[in-house]
């Protein structure tokens, strides 16, 4: 979550008045995140997320966003829910942007995950996998592979300002991933996006999932990849192999991997890096001004790469083999 675009309240009142929610009583701008506009709107009847879809988030992919959202929580995932408004309709604009209420997730996400933490991680993403098996939309991963070539080209002359020799290790390990990204994997629904901030706690209970605009149909084992990284490294970048193993363990609980899948982890998990490298280091490069927004340091995303590109199996990651 960020914001963008500043709206003033005489904007966000005549909005809301088209939704059977109450009546405005404060907001503030959201700043964590990179990808939209996200505002705490508190109105008489509680409180509720407003996003304004910028950046990467096509309009045309809104449908699939936010009926993944209606579908999950029929199938039992606690996950915002968009909110129609009086014409029945979840999709809206707002200071020139598509724009939607979702209900408000109690909980807190957690700074500093324990094992604890990746394994309710773990059940809760193998819950997400299955119940997506039966969700009608499809929506192609316009960050996988196929489209890395294209952030790496607009950023590259500019790489070496980050970290220096940046640009060679991109564009190696680019040309490896794509000569040996794995194909015939299961697929389904993933999340794409699953970091700390998008899963929230109730004490040490896992509460809900957030933030599904990177959501898309791809490799099942690629979303667990990105939960790796995103869970199972120290802050001085050092993999802890005791929290690999209760989010693999708990997952495979859950939906057991098959041997393709065990095997493709390492190289999966090298993409999955090499991804939050690249998306990292062009919103690094390209903040727009009076932007409300943080961005991340690419470099934690070299340092993980660098980890994986020395992993020989899954083994590695704490994975028994099935």
């Amino acid at each position: 979550m960020a914001v963008y675009t500043d709206v003033a309240a005489e904007d966000i009142s005549p909005f809301l008045a088209g939704y059977e929610i109450g009546e405005l009583l404060a907001y503030k701008g959201i700043a964590e995140g990179v990808e939209n506009s996200n505002f705490l709107v508190h109105t008489s009847r509680g409180y509720f997320i407003l996003t304004l879809y910028e950046r990467r988030v096509a309009e045309r992919d809104l449908p699939f966003f936010l009926g993944l959202m209606e579908h999950l929580a029929r199938r039992g995932i606690t996950c915002p829910q968009p909110v129609k408004n009086k014409a029945g309709n979840v999709l809206g604009r707002l200071a020139g942007k598509p724009a939607a209420i979702v209900t408000f997730l109690d909980g807190m996400w957690i700074r500093r995950p324990t094992a604890a933490h990746c394994a309710a991680l773990g059940t809760a993403l193998a819950h997400l996998h299955l119940a997506g098996r039966d969700f009608s939309l499809r929506r192609d991963n316009a960050l996988s592979v196929a489209g890395w070539r294209a952030l790496y080209e607009g950023c590259r002359e500019r790489a070496h300002k980050v970290e220096g020799n940046l640009e060679m290790l991109v564009a190696t390990e680019l040309e490896i991933l794509e000569r040996d990204w794995p194909h015939g994997l299961p697929q389904g629904v993933i999340h794409a996006d699953l970091f700390p901030d998008n899963v929230f706690f109730l004490g040490d209970k896992l509460s809900g999932l957030i933030d599904f605009y990177f959501a898309c149909t791809d490799t099942l084992v690629y979303d667990i990849a990105i939960c790796l990284n995103a869970w199972c490294f120290e802050a001085d970048h050092s993999y802890n192999v005791t929290k690999g193993r209760a989010l693999l363990a708990n997952y495979a609980k859950a939906r057991p991997l098959s041997h393709p899948e065990w095997e493709s982890l390492p190289l999966l998990a090298r993409g999955a890096a090499l991804r939050f490298l690249l998306t990292r280091l062009v919103d690094w490069l390209d903040v727009p001004p009076g932007a409300l927004v943080q961005p991340k340091d690419p470099r934690e995303y070299a340092r993980k790469l660098r980890f994986h590109q020395k992993v020989k199996s899954a083994r590695d990651y704490g994975l028994v083999e099935p």
